[in-house]
């Protein structure tokens, strides 16, 4: 079985996060939000992967990932112009997949479980494709699968009225019969090749999908917001087996803290985890860091309290403000002299520099 991670689209709904990269590369965790699925399919065992860039800075992706080797797996990267559908960047990979099975990950999903109980699944399933479907609270925002005898009936894209909760998540096990389906489809309004309508139309020509119930989360991370939350997630799995790896060097100090190699915290200042902090930081003079936030690389912070937020790679605050819900790009400094801010909640592109 091969692996296809989706690592296009202009991420307009980061901005300005996402105007000097992909979406997919901004840190969760300490751990650019592509990378989960990356080893999801590694550790599933599939280790042929085929990642689709597009026009937002490919060459970020190509440099991260290399040709996959730190990563214990094989990359090749295809190139879609512009994003045109989740189908039409699925249709792109009809060389690279050959006669395999596939699965298809979208690089901005990140999902608990893993993929290794699923693929199992699929691959003794004689099935032409398996979707996996997660309850929702609002299902207009995604593509939702309807059900008839427990059955999918109808599988619609952000419906405004619907009987079905259950989304159909950012991960698709395929056969190579769904080339011939995106062949056949036109643009939807949205002037993309819809992924719902491909597998809608694979089952009227008469092929079998079979679903299953993602348990524990599953998060697609759009907005800042989600991007937050799925930080939150994650720090909650620090010393659970299988779910936090940390980067060589690092430790788990009480009460779920991860402390990077050649950090220093002064005695005046105080973690509160879950909190993850990378290698090279300094945190202090008088800082109080956590709950629920990651700190990147060679970043410096004095006089501020942080919570709830991700501070990415080279990052200096020297503030007495206090951060909160925020997200903070790499390069950035906070800076100010002799005065007392209230709570203050950022999002910050790279580079920013707010004096005060």
């Amino acid at each position: 079985m091969k692996g296809i991670i989706l690592h296009g689209g202009y991420g307009t709904r980061l901005r300005p996060l996402t105007h000097t990269g992909p979406k997919q590369l901004l840190p969760i965790a300490n751990k650019p939000m592509s990378q989960y699925a990356l080893e999801d399919l590694r550790d599933a065992e599939i280790t042929e992967i085929g990642v689709i860039i597009g026009d937002v800075y490919p060459e970020k992706v190509k440099e991260f990932y290399g040709d996959g080797t730190k990563f214990g797996v094989k990359i090749t990267y295809i190139y879609q112009d512009k994003p045109r559908g989740i189908a039409h960047a699925i249709g792109l990979c009809k060389e690279f997949v050959g006669n395999d099975r596939f699965v298809v990950y979208l690089g901005d999903n990140i999902l608990r479980k893993g993929l290794t109980s699923y693929t199992k699944k699929f691959e003794s399933s004689e099935a032409s494709a398996m979707i996996l479907l997660c309850e929702v609270d609002d299902p207009s925002r995604f593509g939702i699968a309807e059900f008839e005898n427990n059955k999918i009936k109808k599988i619609i894209e952000k419906p405004k009225v619907t009987n079905s909760n259950l989304a159909v998540i950012g991960v698709y096990f395929l056969t190579p019969k769904i080339f011939d389906i995106i062949a056949k489809l036109k643009p939807s309004w949205r002037e993309e090749l819809e992924i719902t309508d491909s597998l809608q139309l694979l089952m009227e020509t008469g092929f079998a999908i079979e679903y299953d119930i993602v348990t524990g989360w599953w998060k697609d991370t759009g907005t800042p917001e989600d991007i937050l939350h799925a930080n939150q997630l994650i720090l909650d799995t620090i010393g659970i087996s299988n779910q936090f790896v940390l980067n060589e060097g690092a430790q788990v100090q009480g009460n779920n803290v991860v402390i990077g190699k050649n950090t220093s915290v002064s005695r005046d200042s105080f973690i509160s985890g879950p909190v993850i902090i990378g290698d090279n930081c300094v945190v202090g003079p008088r800082s109080r860091i956590g709950p629920y936030v990651s700190v990147g690389n060679n970043s410096v912070l004095k006089n501020c309290d942080i919570e709830n937020s991700i501070i990415m790679d080279n990052v200096k605050i020297d503030s007495k403000t206090h951060l909160t819900d925020s997200i903070i790009a790499t390069g950035c400094e906070i800076m100010a002299s002799n005065h007392e801010l209230k709570k203050q909640q950022f999002l910050l592109g790279e580079r920013s520099q707010i004096k005060f």
